[in-house]
């Protein structure tokens, strides 16, 4: 009972820190929205009302060889970009670019918790996870050669990795790869969501190409199915005690890890990502990337309207700054 009681107080907080945000909506100006489509890189600063293509200045490094934006970071005071031509970085808000590699074909980036002091860069692409050890200028592939990456996550030691051989883990950053675990379907792992206390408390969950939710309690070893059995689920995202999915045909949420889940609503189209961009602080508020657009609730997805880029396949979706990182408590 103790436990429940935690989680609804939890819930009710969130809700009323959601409401206080919502009522000073206007207060949040300094909030900037990256997407990344097929065409390359867009930007916001009023909320999805208007979207410009970003295209770097004219006196310095343009955008124009990026291709599609399939990977945004926001890290400390820079933002990261990389797409089908390679790594850009800016340090003010996309107005001016910086390239770092031409490594092509990046999907998915993953910077260390402490880039100054340490300058490790993963990037996910079509073939493979590359590690850079010089702040992204040259990147060697690791063990997994082969594949695509489609999510990256880092929270040490153990580096997860959910790609097209399944849901892989490595303790030595890309040395060697343990997985995919037991009880886990074959084939691509399309997303998934860490404890923020994966250390002591390894419990995550993963999103197959053939449909459901799984869950571990043992850090990728050994896997149960945890519902939403033949929805391909496309983003996992924790806020607070809930797990939220975004799936095809469905959007999702649950408040038990797993035993029962409530639909929300129907998919406003294929999910890309999902973003809560006032985390910790609120979260009614969501943004969805869609092959159909971005779209957006005020109602943590109850109902969505369009936010954006209708008709475009955005890729993927960030903030600068970005929420701060919110997970679920430790889960037995």
């Amino acid at each position: 009972m103790r436990g429940a009681w935690a989680a609804t107080a939890l819930a009710s907080a969130l809700l009323l820190a959601a409401d206080g945000a919502a009522q000073q909506g206007e207060m949040v100006t300094t909030l900037t929205l990256f997407a990344g489509t097929a065409e390359g890189l867009w930007r916001t600063t009023n909320w999805g009302t208007s979207w410009e293509r970003v295209h770097g200045r004219t006196s310095g490094t343009r955008l124009d060889a990026l291709g599609a934006a399939r990977a945004i970071r926001a890290v400390a005071a820079q933002v990261w970009l990389g797409g089908d031509g390679g790594l850009y970085a800016s340090d003010d808000f996309g107005e001016a670019w910086a390239p770092l590699s031409l490594t092509p074909d990046i999907r998915v980036l993953l910077l260390s918790h402490w880039p100054q002091a340490d300058p490790t860069v993963f990037a996910g692409t079509a073939g493979g996870l590359l590690r850079s050890r010089d702040g992204g200028h040259t990147f060697v592939p690791t063990s997994l050669a082969r594949g695509a990456v489609h999510r990256l996550e880092w929270p040490g030691p153990a580096l997860v990795v959910a790609c097209d051989r399944g849901l892989l883990v490595t303790k030595d950053e890309g040395v060697s790869f343990q997985g995919p675990g037991e009880g886990l379907p074959a084939g691509p792992v399309l997303a998934m969501a860490l404890s923020s206390y994966f250390a002591v408390d390894p419990v995550l969950f993963a999103a197959p190409a053939s449909g459901g939710v799984f869950r571990s309690s043992d850090g990728g070893a050994s896997w149960k199915a945890a519902g939403l059995g033949g929805e391909s689920v496309r983003d996992l995202v924790w806020l607070g005690p809930f797990l939220y999915a975004a799936g095809e045909s469905g959007f999702y949420r649950t408040q038990d890890v797993g035993v029962s889940w409530t639909r929300l609503a129907a998919s406003p189209g294929r999910p890309a990502r999902l973003m809560f961009p006032l985390a910790p602080a609120a979260g009614l508020e969501a943004f969805l990337a869609t092959d159909r657009g971005i779209f957006r609730t005020l109602d943590a997805g109850e109902h969505w309207q369009p936010a954006g880029l209708q008709g475009q396949d955005v890729l993927e979706i960030a903030t600068f700054p970005p929420p701060e990182p919110v997970h679920g408590k430790k889960r037995r």
